[in-house]
């Protein structure tokens, strides 16, 4: 691990152990520093940015809940990360509950202007890859975005997901199969 990620590592975990110990303001940190991966994850997990957006805030409520069940020597990143998959997770389980309640706003009108990377996956192939991410399983979509969007290993996200690096990686190998053939065809087409 290079030094500057362990330091960060370090500073979220002195920042939970305050949050934890009663200083609001360590939340303020740690939202500073995580609130724009952790809503690019999201945006690119469900596809809609107004989403992502509710979906990242509701992740920093649950973080500040169970500030106190915080595990020291456990990576924040993946214990960050597993709070907003699993929020993804209800969400999809929620829109395929309530599909006439779920008002869908074309990503194209949302404001990502601030955040490069978000406007980069608005441009054209940037639009064919979410769209094609967006039409495989979320069970294939969540640890694909994770291992290739957000740099995390296999077995970080195996930890998240709570299954198998050996499940993990057969989710992203199949996940790249579906994209592949997806993006293929959208251009022959």
């Amino acid at each position: 691990m290079n030094l500057q990620k362990q330091s960060s590592q370090d500073e979220d975990n002195l920042a939970m152990i305050a949050l934890a110990g009663g200083d609001d303001d360590a939340l303020t940190q740690i939202i500073q520093r995580w609130q724009a991966p952790i809503t690019a994850f999201l945006y690119r997990t469900v596809g809609d940015y107004e989403t992502a957006l509710d979906l990242s805030q509701e992740v920093f409520v649950r973080l500040y809940r169970n500030r106190k069940a915080y595990k020291q020597g456990h990576k924040f990143s993946s214990y960050l990360y597993m709070i907003a998959s699993n929020l993804a997770k209800n969400h999809f389980r929620w829109k395929s509950r309530h599909p006439e309640s779920v008002l869908d706003i074309d990503a194209n009108e949302t404001g990502s202007e601030g955040n490069p990377r978000l406007t980069l996956e608005k441009s054209e192939e940037g639009e064919q890859l979410r769209q094609a991410l967006l039409e495989i399983p979320d069970k294939l979509r969540i640890p694909t975005v994770l291992f290739y969007f957000d740099d995390l290993s296999q077995p970080e996200i195996a930890r998240i997901l709570k299954c198998s690096r050996k499940s993990v990686e057969t989710r992203i190998y199949r996940a790249k199969q579906l994209l592949k053939s997806s993006l293929e065809n959208s251009q022959s087409g």
